[in-house]
């Protein structure tokens, strides 16, 4: 089991930072849950038949980190996609080492307020793990941090 401290620490930009800085630039250094092909079943029903690349759907990836699910869904022809995350490490080691060529933009935001982030701009968001990086305590009582940060970024999302 995760103790508190831990797990209170991943809803800080230091430790992904830290994370982030000691990438291999080859492999992911934290891919949550599950790899592209494995999600790939889940994926094909609730949106890869429903939301076809034709249609030029905007994609937003929240807390996307250096996972390869945008660049996964850019080698099917999704190309406009925006993937945000707090870490400014991985945003600017993700964007250097993949630039906007392939469809996919990267910026600095913090899920909990998404300033210059547009209301509205998205048809599709992914979370593959950055709501569960804030919980922590108990599920039936959680501090007052959990609840106002986790209030923040469903208030975010739902713009």
């Amino acid at each position: 089991m995760v103790l508190t401290e831990d797990a209170e620490r991943l809803s800080h930009p230091e430790v992904w930072n830290e994370r982030y800085s000691k990438s291999d630039g080859e492999h992911p250094t934290h891919e949550w849950f599950k790899s592209f092909d494995a999600l790939r079943p889940f994926l094909a029903r609730n949106f890869l038949e429903t939301r076809k690349p034709d249609e030029d759907p905007r994609i937003l990836h929240l807390g996307s980190g250096d996972s390869t699910l945008p660049y996964d869904l850019a080698s099917l022809g999704y190309k406009n996609q925006l993937c945000v995350d707090f870490s400014d490490v991985v945003v600017q080691y993700m964007a250097s080492r993949h630039g906007k060529e392939s469809g996919v933009e990267w910026k600095w935001a913090d899920v909990r307020d998404m300033i210059g982030i547009p209301n509205d701009c998205t048809d599709v968001a992914f979370d593959k793990g950055t709501l569960d990086s804030m919980i922590f305590g108990s599920p039936w009582n959680p501090p007052d941090k959990v609840k106002e940060a986790t209030s923040k970024y469903i208030r975010e999302v739902s713009h």
